[in-house]
């Protein structure tokens, strides 16, 4: 039986190569790879970077879905169908869609497919896929990561490694938490350990892709204990509240960790209050966390989310301003998303305020467009406010002030100007990007 996994793209624009700080391994391609038998051919192909052969004989195609991948994930879906070929489609969004998502497939995976990936499999050799298959959590002993499928593949230089699940803060805005219910899990220490041990070799930089690597503490300085004898240098995201722990950031700092992403999302107290994220604002704040982690050379990326009931033409220079003078090693100004199913959705809905219901399907939407309308700014205000703070920031000014401050690691020292480079380069790339690939005009195939 022949098996093929598809990555989709967000969208492609015409004559222009695909972003390139967004080609990472893509790891649920990995884990579904890791728990298929050996028996089973499999294919893959990554929209991002390659084109899909789409007459190429297989006996079934499966597609993780993302809220901004979806509407390519569905093209490429009508393609495979118009030929007869089933489609699977799984991951957050047909989760939290699921009504649309299985008009585009002959089946959708509600929930994680680790539980239902081998029936699943079965199910296509006898060909008798069911409609909606059901995962339920498991404890997460039985992913099984097989990167060959990879190989040859033009990806970022970096390790993607999962040592947890979920989220338990309960921020208005997160997918996260409506996915995982906020549920939080570890995974056993000891496959973690033996996962970074075969990789060792071959990546000079991992980055553990876990939502919030600080959501039990307890397990991962246990984790961290375990990894401190590999010398590794790794990059992970996690709440701020971990930054304010000494004892954790100096064992973050001893185990390898360079780097953190960390949401600060906004720095006016009302919005993080409407967000629930007034967990952001304990004790010392953001100054107090940030000379932490800075004390024990550790980066940071910093986000920040802009639209929110509370912001206004202020709010941009605010973030921007901090962020420089915090020497934040890269930063993220975007405006605040809606994902379906999450109570930041439910509440603009309900409020009148989305200027399109399904954003992600809608064919005048682009990448920086406001999906909805804010309080106190125009759509456009938002838009353009954030791509000034972008501009400002990746500017070869704030680049040079920055860099002074983000010395203490060889490695990421090195890394700094290509990577600040790379971030400059892309900001105008990404302004209006498609949602799917706007060469294609064949309309999607749905069930009916």
């Amino acid at each position: 039986m022949r098996l093929t996994l598809i990555q989709p793209a967000i969208g492609h624009r015409i004559g222009e190569p695909y972003i390139r700080s967004w080609q990472m391994e893509p790891l649920p391609i990995a884990t579904l790879a890791g728990l298929t038998p050996a028996k089973v051919e499999l294919q893959f192909y990554d929209d991002r970077m390659e084109r899909i052969p789409f007459d190429e004989p297989t006996d079934a195609v499966a597609i993780p879905v993302e809220t901004y991948t979806a509407f390519r994930a569905y093209q490429i879906a009508s393609e495979y169908r118009r030929r007869g070929v089933p489609v699977i489609l799984g991951g957050f969004h047909p989760t939290l869609v699921p009504d649309e998502a299985s008009l585009f497939a002959e089946s959708i995976v509600i929930g994680e497919a680790e539980s239902v990936w081998p029936e699943i499999v079965d199910d296509i050799c006898h060909s008798t896929l069911k409609r909606v298959y059901r995962g339920i959590r498991t404890d997460l002993s039985c992913i099984s990561v097989d990167r060959k499928l990879f190989r040859g593949k033009r990806y970022l230089p970096i390790g993607l490694i999962e040592t947890s699940r979920g989220c338990q803060f309960p921020c208005e805005f997160c997918s996260i938490q409506t996915f995982f219910d906020r549920s939080y899990r570890s995974r056993p220490t000891s496959a973690v350990v033996k996962e970074l041990e075969d990789l060792k070799g071959q990546k000079k930089l991992f980055f553990f892709v876990d939502d919030n690597f600080a959501g039990d503490m307890g397990a991962s300085k246990f984790l961290l204990h375990e990894i401190g004898g590999l010398k590794l240098r790794w990059i992970t995201q996690l709440s701020i509240n971990a930054a304010h722990d000494e004892e954790y950031v100096s064992m973050l700092a001893l185990s390898g960790c360079r780097g953190v992403l960390i949401g600060f999302e906004s720095l006016n107290e009302a919005n993080l209050r409407l967000m629930n994220k007034q967990f952001n604002t304990m004790n010392n704040g953001y100054v107090g966390a940030l000379a932490n982690l800075r004390k024990h050379g550790i980066a940071v990326y910093g986000t920040f989310v802009f639209g929110y009931d509370h912001d206004n033409s202020g709010s941009f220079e605010e973030a921007l301003n901090f962020a420089i003078e915090q020497d934040m090693y890269l930063a993220a100004f975007n405006h605040m998303t809606p994902f379906p199913g999450t109570p930041l959705y439910k509440r603009l809905e309900a409020e009148g305020r989305l200027r399109f219901q399904t954003w992600w399907l809608d064919r005048q939407y682009r990448y920086n467009d406001l999906p909805f309308i804010p309080q106190h700014l125009s759509p456009e205000d938002v838009t353009q406010g954030c791509i000034n703070a972008r501009s400002s920031f990746y500017a070869w000014p704030s680049i040079l002030k920055r860099s002074i401050r983000n010395r203490s690691d060889f490695f990421m020292f090195r890394n700094f100007f290509p990577i600040n480079a790379m971030h400059r380069r892309e900001i105008s790339m990404r302004n209006g990007y498609p949602m799917g690939d706007e060469t294609v005009s064949a309309e999607l195939i749905e069930t009916t």
